[in-house]
């Protein structure tokens, strides 16, 4: 068979991207768009102005512009809680861990996990990660000819990673039941409801998440169980997340988690750390198939230090262009393409009155894309990212930022540069001809009809 020949860097069309709302819609038209898409409530003017308000059902506004993001992410903190909708769809999952908490209880939570992800530890978890992009390059290289779904086989990679570094794969743990209880969870109750829209209380019941119960139990038993198992056993060899956390304690109280604060803590990295780093892969190789210019710098950069081998921790800070190509790519498909938040109390961002009880809306998918901000800002150019100074601070939030920060960024960005370096020294990925994936955000910003590449080895 002969190899397919490269395609040549498009100069016109910008990669994929969400088709924003041109017109009004009513709560019911929003609702319907937002099950589908969340992001295609987002009006077009969003990418062209610093702050959109609206009403549907109840005043709404989305904050594009920086000096009042960073008025809502750092100055007045308390103020702007996370807002009922995100509460509601994740608390049955993950509980009041770290992603929910607010106030004294995340404040004490966040300072006992924070030197779990402390660059020596992340460090030390860095041979999972080589480890796992091997075994990736041999599923692709087993596949042959044949396309491959890398976002499929991100996803693998990444969640193989996060349940090796959180529980050791010391045989406490079913990897399986938990990742069948997060893909359930999702999939019934991560659709925004009706009643998340008109602010309903917590305690009326909402169908999908009924529905999905049986697998957040199932999926809670299994995390318990390990977690009792590894207090009654104790750390071996290098510690893992389990073990950093169960050690950890609150500086300033001396207060340890307990199982139900352990677990839920675990579940909140195990499904932000495992998905969202498997979407940026994913988004990154697609990038780079759709640029091959991009692709061949990117494969130089990592052949020249790698020299035929996976890549390691230490090999990270060599390969600067391999991590713009990682930053653009969460510029243009964060995983976290909105964050929501609640007025408590009457404010003006952008000179615009808010209200108490007004959510307020920051668009990460519109911010990364607004043409005040950023230059031609569909376009895929990693080289914006060659001098981070130059980034205007709350214009990219791919982590989200101030106080609450992503904790464990650092683990992702080195996890995501390891991975993408491996495959690109070994593999030219090329498109597949009319499988372009479209990108779509229930929870998180997946390529919908995955991202088929035909993987050649070099």
């Amino acid at each position: 068979m002969q190899p397919a020949t490269p395609p040549k860097s498009p100069v016109h069309a910008p990669p994929v991207k969400v088709p924003l709302v041109t017109e009004p819609m009513n709560i019911l038209a929003s609702l319907k768009a937002a099950r589908a898409n969340i992001l295609s409530i987002i009006p077009a003017i969003a990418t062209r102005q610093p702050m959109v308000s609206g009403r549907t059902g109840k005043r709404w506004h989305m904050v594009m512009d920086p000096d009042a993001i960073r008025s809502m992410l750092l100055e007045n903190l308390e103020n702007y809680p996370k807002s009922l909708v995100t509460k509601n769809l994740l608390r049955p999952a993950i509980g009041d861990s770290l992603f929910i908490a607010e106030g004294a209880h995340w404040r004490w939570q966040r300072r006992t996990a924070a030197p779990v992800f402390s660059h020596r530890n992340v460090m030390a978890l860095a041979p999972t990660m080589t480890a796992a992009a091997e075994r990736s390059c041999a599923r692709i290289a087993g596949a042959g000819p044949r396309a491959v779904d890398m976002a499929a086989d991100m996803v693998r990679t990444t969640f193989d990673i996060i349940a090796d570094v959180t529980f050791s794969d010391d045989g406490t743990f079913d990897a399986d039941a938990v990742h069948r209880g997060i893909d359930a969870y999702i999939a019934d109750a991560g659709k925004i409801s009706l009643f998340d829209i008109l602010g309903l209380p917590d305690w009326v019941p909402r169908p999908g998440r009924i529905m999905s119960g049986g697998s957040v139990l199932a999926m809670k038993r299994v995390a318990d169980e390990a977690v009792e198992a590894r207090r009654a056993r104790g750390p071996q060899g290098v510690p893992d997340l389990l073990d950093l956390l169960i050690e950890g304690e609150d500086p300033e109280t001396h207060r340890k988690m307990d199982t139900a604060e352990l677990r839920d803590n675990l579940l909140t990295f195990i499904v932000a750390g495992h998905e969202t780093t498997a979407l940026t892969l994913a988004w990154s190789l697609y990038l780079c198939a759709y640029d091959q210019g991009v692709q061949d710098r990117a494969r130089a950069e990592a052949q020249g230090v790698l020299k035929g081998r996976a890549a390691t921790g230490e090999d990270v800070p060599k390969m600067p262009f391999i991590r713009q190509i990682i930053d653009e790519a969460l510029r243009l498909y964060p995983p976290a393409g909105m964050i929501s938040r609640t007025a408590q109390v009457a404010d003006t961002l952008c000179g615009r009155e808010v209200r108490p009880g007004d959510t307020v809306i920051i668009p990460i998918y519109a911010l990364h894309r607004n043409h005040l901000l950023w230059d031609d800002p569909d376009r895929f150019r990693p080289e914006r990212f060659a001098d981070r100074k130059a980034i205007q601070r709350y214009a990219y939030l791919p982590f989200g930022d101030g106080p609450r920060i992503c904790i464990g960024a650092s683990f992702a960005l080195q996890e995501a540069v390891i991975i993408l370096a491996t495959l690109l020294s070994r593999f030219r990925f090329i498109p597949v001809a009319g499988r372009d994936p479209e990108p779509v955000m229930i929870l998180t910003l997946r390529p919908e009809g995955g991202v088929w590449l035909e993987a050649e080895p070099v």
